[in-house]
């Protein structure tokens, strides 16, 4: 069964591209061009991901995501935001939302499949029972509680580990720093985004080379990228 996704956007060109990318993909695609058809797609059809453009008529993508996230029915929805180029502000919001990513215009069609396919495998269970994880020259073997980069165990203290495991586990979406420390730090009151940051910073100097796989959102917070 094919996943049904649903785009929210009022650039006509904007739409011809995604769905004829989409549908090329393998996807079943409906579309919105305003928030109010937006939700009332999203209510009667029961999409599987939502691609919601921020800037839209009359309500803003932000507000649609605030609705949707906010819904018993639809918050299990996983929508990814569209935005154009510096609007970091609004990516902040929409990730604060509940927003699983977000992706700039202008955009690369394969890109956005990527992240789409990243997102439906994590939140729809293709990836239970991991026990290892490849991303180019890293190897992480969960079970064993090891990191391998270029076939050599890599140093790591215990909060480093949890640390990439997680954001492995995630790739291709954004993990917000609060997200790091509840999934990492958990109840330890003490620590701050401050400390994220500098764990980050020591994982990556560790990774070498290998660091380019732990990508900056700036002012929110890390992502692990899929493969190119």
């Amino acid at each position: 069964m094919h996943a049904k996704i649903l785009i929210v956007d009022d650039e006509a060109d904007i739409l011809t591209l995604l769905e004829y990318n989409l549908k090329k993909a393998g996807f079943k695609v409906i579309s919105a061009k305003d928030g109010p058809e937006a939700l009332k797609l999203t209510k009667e059809e029961r999409p599987d991901l939502i691609i919601l453009d921020i800037m839209l008529p009359s309500v803003e993508g932000t507000e649609i995501c605030k609705v949707i996230k906010k819904d018993e029915v639809t918050s299990h929805i996983p929508v990814i935001m569209l935005t154009a180029k510096g609007e970091e502000v609004d990516r902040i919001v929409g990730l604060e939302l509940g927003a699983e990513d977000y992706i700039t215009k202008p955009f690369s069609p394969r890109e956005l499949i990527l992240r789409v396919r990243a997102i439906l495998k994590r939140l729809h269970g293709k990836q239970e029972a991991v026990n290892s994880i490849t991303a180019g020259p890293i190897f992480i073997d969960i079970g064993k509680s090891l990191v391998k980069l270029n076939g050599e165990t890599l140093k790591l203290t215990a909060k480093e580990f949890k640390l990439i495991v997680e954001l492995a586990k995630t790739r291709g979406s954004v993990l917000s720093r609060n997200k790091i420390l509840d999934r990492v730090w958990g109840t330890d009151v003490y620590v701050t985004d401050r400390t994220v940051d500098t764990h980050i910073r020591r994982l990556r100097e560790k990774l070498d080379k290998a660091a380019k796989y732990i990508e900056t959102v700036r002012g929110f917070g890390y992502r692990f990228q899929e493969e190119r």
